[in-house]
């Protein structure tokens, strides 16, 4: 076993270059899709059923793999993004790259790296034999940074038919999982005012920035500590030139919930706000909504996590479980029903950086935990 896990590791870091070498920011639809194609061939190669699939008006390369020995439902759904956040041409600049414990380059830990976890993790279970008595299905989106608009009802659609869902976004440092996960939205506030010269007659305008300045005071009344609700206006913008009052102004605001029933009091603060102008004779439009729901804990997830946890004390690792306010697909798979498990990826931090890192020490520790715990539920199948 010692010199399959010494190879395993070899291999590892050889499809980390691989795939951290392929540029697939969400824009390059064909760097996603040569992503998917690796998988593809490798999945195909231990005996799952694989198809790749292109969602929506913009065909986003998805790919899908099950392996399901006449169950109803999958026993465990992997779920993770082929996507990255930087432009096309990165690698050139970084390619992988490994200094001491540290491997670098676009998307190693964001989530390349969580993806060969499911990858070695299958290839393990197939190795000793535990494959088959597991009904697994694997569901890889290439829209992820950018909101997973084509790919999110394929990925509700499959969560609800898995009794739990394992996200390999990737595990903080101190080996940290996500168990909560605040949900999120936009809104683009639109003002629409009169102009007019500032010297002679502004009182014949209607002054659009000032207008939002009034709004973005209310909108930031909405942030409830207590119920850990953040809305923040990030970026505005208004007026031409300094002799002219200004007849446009703009504003985006961030939106994070913790609680499911917070979307309803927020998405009715924004639907009403255009009946509540300051200057008369200003008209607002509004845009946006609330699109990924709370990822909360239920019993199910805690009972997973407690499994989970014991499976890691056994094997040395000291282990916590944290919630965040940011996004991922697990908000999907929660709100679908499933018990969701997030941060299952290889140990890392600074995503989204050029400084972004994965902790080598940890591809072991991390598949070894994966597969123990997929045997575990393996173990339990047979008791049934």
């Amino acid at each position: 076993m010692k010199q399959y896990i010494k190879t395993r590791h070899e291999n590892f870091l050889s499809d980390f270059k691989t795939i951290v070498n392929i540029d697939s920011s969400s824009d390059n639809k064909s760097g996603i899709e040569k992503v998917a194609r690796f998988f593809e061939k490798r999945f195909a190669r231990i005996g799952l059923d694989t198809e790749i699939l292109f969602l929506g008006d913009k065909k986003v390369p998805c790919l899908y793999a099950e392996h399901r020995p006449s169950k109803k439902s999958f026993d465990i759904m992997f779920l993770g993004h082929m996507d990255t956040v930087f432009p096309t041409g990165e690698v050139e600049k970084r390619p992988f790259s490994i200094t001491g414990n540290r491997a670098f380059g676009p998307g190693v830990c964001d989530m390349k790296g969580g993806l060969l976890v499911v990858l070695h993790v299958l290839e393990t279970l197939k190795h000793e034999g535990i494959l088959d008595s597991l009904s697994v299905c694997v569901a890889f989106n290439g829209d992820e940074e950018t909101g997973s608009h084509a790919s999110r009802d394929w990925i509700m659609s499959t969560a609800k038919k898995s009794l739990q869902t394992f996200v390999f976004e990737p595990c903080r440092p101190g080996y940290r999982f996500v168990l909560q996960r605040k949900g999120g939205g936009w809104f683009q506030i639109i003002v629409k005012g009169q102009e007019a010269h500032a010297g002679a007659d502004p009182e014949k305008g209607i002054n659009a920035v000032v207008e939002l300045a009034h709004q973005i005071v209310k909108i930031n009344q909405l942030n409830q500590n207590e119920m850990q609700t953040s809305v923040h206006v990030t970026v505005i913008s208004g007026g031409d030139k300094v002799n002219i009052i200004p007849n446009m102004a703009k504003a985006s605001v961030d939106v994070r919930i913790l609680k499911l029933e917070e979307k309803e009091r927020i998405e009715t603060y924004f639907k009403n706000l255009p009946e509540h102008t300051y200057l008369k004779g200003a008209q607002i439009k509004v845009q946006g909504h609330i699109d990924r729901p709370p990822m909360e804990p239920g019993d199910g997830t805690r009972k997973l996590w407690e499994l989970i946890r014991s499976t890691g004390e056994q094997m040395g690792l000291q282990m916590e479980s944290i919630s965040t306010g940011g996004c991922s697909d697990g908000n999907y798979t929660s709100a679908a029903g499933a018990p969701t498990i997030d941060g299952m990826g290889i140990v890392g931090a600074n995503s989204h950086r050029a400084d972004e890192y994965a902790e080598l020490d940890s591809i072991d520790n991390m598949v070894g935990l994966v597969a123990q715990v997929c045997k575990a539920i393996a173990e339990k199948n047979k008791l049934i």
